[in-house]
């Protein structure tokens, strides 16, 4: 079931900060040792695990909401599996992730072999583009909601781990991606309105 939010107009958000946004382009800052157990750390949390189920996502990072923090939260849960092709869902090796949240996050690259995949971002809604990505990372830090302080991820999950990571450094998909493959994901659509569509930043 869909989480309901209610809007809000200062951080955290209940939606995705857009690119323009200069908190998007911020080097994330790590929460204070002394923090990490306090309340308004739990609530942050709390949230960002909100805003991820209500749109139905597969990642958040603090900076989307608005808070300049070294702060994760991913999930890809098994009913997603109904959503793709068996044979995409093989191909850019998806496989289920439970949620995962992770504070002060460090990542390493534990294998050198990259896959090229159509990638999207909440944060540049409406859009898409190929982006090459490590198969396999691990991430470090501070686990909450069961989260372990280690984790080795591959494929697809490897590929939201790097997205996440990317935005605690002022990075978007975009600085990564194959220029020439950018596109617009309703273009269809836009033309079949005649025009008349637009591209929703709330759900």
């Amino acid at each position: 079931m869909p989480v309901e939010l209610v809007a809000r107009t200062a951080p955290p958000y209940n939606h995705f900060t857009q690119i323009g946004d200069p908190v998007l382009r911020q080097c994330a800052e790590e929460v204070a040792e002394d923090r990490i157990d306090s309340q308004e750390i739990n609530d942050v949390v709390e949230q960002m695990v909100n805003v991820l189920r209500h749109y139905d996502c597969v990642g958040v990072a603090a900076p989307q909401l608005g808070l300049p923090l070294r702060m994760i939260v991913m999930e890809f849960r098994e009913d997603k599996r109904e959503r793709f092709p068996k044979e995409i869902y093989e191909q850019r090796k998806m496989s289920t992730l439970p949620l995962t949240v992770f504070i002060n996050p460090k990542m390493e690259i534990i294998s050198e072999t990259k896959h090229t995949h159509l990638e999207g971002c909440m944060s540049v809604r409406g859009y898409s583009a190929q982006v090459a990505r490590y198969d396999r990372v691990r991430i470090t830090g501070i686990g909450k909601l069961g989260t372990p302080s280690e984790l080795d991820l591959e494929g697809w999950s490897a590929r939201i781990a790097q997205h996440e990571m990317d935005h605690l450094n002022g990075i978007v998909y975009i600085d990564r991606m194959d220029v020439s493959s950018f596109n617009c994901i309703t273009w269809q659509q836009i033309n079949a309105a005649g025009g008349r569509a637009n591209i929703p930043f709330d759900k």
